[in-house]
């Protein structure tokens, strides 16, 4: 320290402008450290917020991709309804497919039931999720698959459910129209069929449930 100060009275610099120079080198320093730190919390959470959304994107990303249909998980009313809908099922068949079938909460559900049931999902990550679930519930008899929904064959079932939104049903009820066989049963949640005449309507409001026979 006493080497330091004799060189600065050595040099014959004015002692106020070496300390006003030690000031300032000072708060560079102190600034190039806050800017380090600011620029390593910044990268810290961005990286968080790429992994976030990474996560979370295939259960907010549309599962059905011929119309924007975000995943909405189906309530524990709405199940019930659907469980309903499928105790009054006049189709003489225990095969049922849940197009966009999410989490697979119905598809679960009617597993437990004794339906031979399926789930058809575009989301890569909802499928295995789904299959994670009836691999620990046990539930043999539950089964997805990733397959868009305009591409099922429809005549191994008897019980077709779907999650809609309003702009896709009148497609749905012409596909339908096409490719069920007679005496099957479909379910309709949240909207119903445009044209088609529910021979039962259970629930109400966003749990409404439609029950079409073809």
């Amino acid at each position: 320290m006493e080497n330091k100060n004799l060189a600065k009275s050595d040099c014959g610099c004015d002692p106020y402008l070496l300390s006003l120079v030690e000031t300032t080198q000072g708060q560079e320093s102190t600034v190039r450290k806050s800017n380090r730190t600011g620029l390593l919390l910044a990268s810290v959470t961005g990286g968080a917020a790429i992994i976030l959304s990474a996560v979370c994107f295939p259960f907010v990303s549309p599962a059905l991709r011929r119309v924007v249909l975000p995943y909405v998980p189906a309530s524990t009313q709405q199940v019930e309804n659907v469980m309903k809908a499928l105790s009054k099922s006049h189709s003489g068949g225990s095969k049922l497919i849940d197009l966009g079938s999410g989490d697979g909460r119905i598809v679960l559900a009617a597993g437990k039931k004794g339906f031979q049931s399926h789930g058809v999902e575009l989301n890569t990550v909802l499928v295995l999720y789904s299959k994670l679930n009836a691999w620990r519930n046990r539930i043999k008899n539950a089964t997805f698959s990733r397959q868009d929904l305009f591409k099922v064959d429809y005549t191994k079932y008897n019980n077709i459910v779907i999650f809609g939104v309003e702009e896709m049903m009148p497609e749905l009820e012409q596909l339908f129209e096409k490719s069920l066989k007679s005496s099957s049963q479909v379910i309709a949640c949240r909207f119903p069929l445009p044209n088609w005449k529910p021979i039962h309507v259970i629930g109400e409001g966003i749990d409404t449930v439609w029950v079409y026979e073809v």
